[in-house]
């Protein structure tokens, strides 16, 4: 279990999380590289406004990833590995459940 202090757009906070501070550290580096981005393409000055828009940027990679992966799949698919496909989608589940809570938190 990990925490980490964020420091981004004027917020300060911290949050405690059941994954390693180091991958906390690599995805707060990370959004902090799309804020950055935002902030720059978008001539946005209001943090919420540059939060949000980073927000629907991830939201739209994580979404395009979602359907190359579905597209994959289908490609994938056959009789002998149905059982497998249950098991990866039931994992997916979960971990986007487990994203989700933490980003309440």
């Amino acid at each position: 279990m990990g925490s980490i202090r964020i420091d981004v757009l004027g917020a300060s906070f911290k949050v405690h999380a059941a994954e390693e501070e180091e991958y906390l550290q690599r995805l707060l580096s990370y959004y902090r590289d799309i804020t950055a981005a935002v902030e720059k393409s978008s001539k946005l000055n209001n943090p919420l406004e540059i939060s949000i828009l980073s927000g629907i940027t991830l939201v739209d990679e994580l979404y395009k990833e979602k359907r190359k992966n579905a597209s994959l799949e289908k490609k994938l698919l056959t009789p002998q590995n149905e059982a497998e496909e249950e098991l990866t989608r039931s994992m997916i589940d979960s971990l986007s459940a487990a994203l989700e809570e933490n980003s309440e938190e």
